[in-house]
């Protein structure tokens, strides 16, 4: 049953993606430039991503666990340092480069464009570069 409801939340959320003009770059570009010719269309998509958060979360965590999980898994580390600054600062700048984000463009690799391959790729890429990097930094502590 829960590898059924997660399917059905993956296709729920891509066709949500699709909809809202997250997959397609020219809309994400133009969201990000406001000091230009600025495309307002995905501030609906934030305010109803906010909104949907804001009344869920606390209902959700009244409960005493997940409905398909025996506990939550929240995260333990909640300070603010230079490593979540820097990683946010390089998802940021990737992001308003390419004009996507990861989800997006796990789903835009059905429209066989070469770009979201390349995209995907360089992502892949680009997280084991960092698992390496900080292996390697983490063992010479």
């Amino acid at each position: 049953m829960k590898g059924f409801i997660a399917l059905i939340s993956g296709i729920n959320f891509a066709l949500g993606l699709g909809y809202s003009g997250m997959t397609q770059v020219h809309i994400v570009r133009g969201f990000l430039d406001v000091f230009g010719i600025w495309d307002w269309r995905l501030m609906g998509v934030m305010i109803g991503a906010i909104g949907v958060h804001a009344i869920t979360y606390p209902l959700i965590r009244k409960r005493k666990s997940p409905l398909l999980a025996p506990d939550f898994h929240l995260p333990t580390k909640n300070e603010i340092d230079k490593r979540l600054i820097l990683g946010a600062v390089i998802f940021g700048l990737g992001w308003g480069w390419a004009g996507i984000c990861p989800g997006p463009g796990i789903v835009s690799l059905a429209s066989g464009n070469p770009s979201f391959i390349y995209f995907i790729v360089s992502m892949l890429l680009g997280m084991k570069f960092f698992q390496f990097m900080d292996n390697k930094f983490t063992r010479s502590k």
